[in-house]
């Protein structure tokens, strides 16, 4: 069975401290403790996993509801002295070429962070020992680990972007080589790739302007730290825009080159049938039995008929390959 509680433990001055009990007992010793918070980490977790925290904690029933439904767009939302984000988590998967979305919300109390995630991507352990590594970080107190989550995401769009990009060159290079396969398929499923990568981080831009401008009281020792955070995120928003615009441009030019195809396959049929015409056209003169035609009474008639279709399919060829319709 899947652990619920990856993690927990408290932290004070910047320092670690494991936790014995239950999340109960984690909840209790940092109201006891005063100056720490305790971070709580979720793994998908059902309703009645989830009904502890919402208990201690007293969260709004809505913000329950977001963390075990796990359906959200990125948002950042205050219930009561709660303050709720919302990220998407992104994963790239090198054998499909596909963009997996997962989801990790953040509650941010006083004295509390309760991380629940959701899908593959994104674990958040390697976030937490980063964090525990940089002690002058974690002084800031629950907001560094919001700003930690928040910048292990927005790095990890970046890898995925760059991911997105190498597909894009191999579509270019697939669309110009002469003996290329039909690629439009593989263009929109990209591109549907593309749409979900900007559905995920897109949102995520307002959420961390609110911060930066000083409008979340609880972030305000952070907000540098944020800055750097949606400075990232804007140069991702930038190639994710410029992704879909060259996707429309390979595109179009994949559908130019196969129109040009088929004008050139439309040219040959018709110049072949100008050139099967013109025999077929003598041979009928000479299949309607006309009973007054001197050349059937003469014994050279056939052969000349027979070379003047030559002679002519041959200028013909000729002039329909030199005006590069065969």
């Amino acid at each position: 069975m899947r652990p619920v509680i990856v993690d927990k433990a408290i932290y004070a001055d910047g320092t670690r401290r494991d936790i014995d009990g239950d999340i109960s007992d984690a909840f209790d010793l940092a109201r006891e403790d005063g100056d720490c918070f305790v971070w709580i980490g979720l793994f998908e977790p059902n309703v009645d996993e989830f009904e502890l925290v919402k208990d201690e904690l007293q969260l709004h029933p809505l913000a329950a509801e977001d963390a075990v439904t796990a359906h959200q767009r990125p948002k950042l939302e205050r219930y009561d002295d709660t303050l709720l984000v919302v990220l998407k988590t992104l994963s790239y998967i090198d054998e499909t070429s596909d963009i997996e979305v997962g989801e990790i919300m953040v509650f941010l109390g006083p004295d509390y962070v309760v991380t629940v995630r959701h899908g593959s991507g994104n674990p958040l352990g390697p976030v937490r020992e980063r964090l525990e590594e940089s002690p002058e970080l974690l002084k800031h107190g629950a907001t560094a680990v919001l700003y930690a989550v928040c910048d292990e995401i927005v790095d990890h769009y970046g890898i995925v972007a760059h991911e997105v990009e190498i597909d894009i060159i191999q579509l270019e290079k697939a669309v110009f080589d002469p003996g290329a396969r039909d690629v439009t398929e593989a263009v929109h499923s990209l591109k549907r790739e593309v749409l979900e990568f900007r559905t995920a981080e897109d949102p995520l831009v307002p959420v961390l302007q609110e911060i930066t401008r000083g409008r979340i009281a609880e972030c305000g020792s952070t907000r540098e730290y944020f800055r750097d955070v949606l400075d990232h995120l804007l140069r991702v928003d930038e190639q994710v825009d410029a992704h879909n615009e060259l996707l429309n441009s390979v595109l179009t030019a994949h559908l130019a080159l196969l129109g040009k195809q088929q004008n050139d396959d439309m040219r040959k049929i018709s110049a072949w049938a100008a050139i099967i015409a013109v025999p077929t056209a003598i041979a009928g003169i000479y299949g309607m039995n006309f009973e007054h035609m001197p050349e059937l009474k003469w014994k050279f008639g056939y052969p000349l008929a027979i070379g003047v279709m030559l002679v002519i399919c041959t200028l013909l060829f000729r002039r329909l390959r030199r005006s590069g319709w065969l």
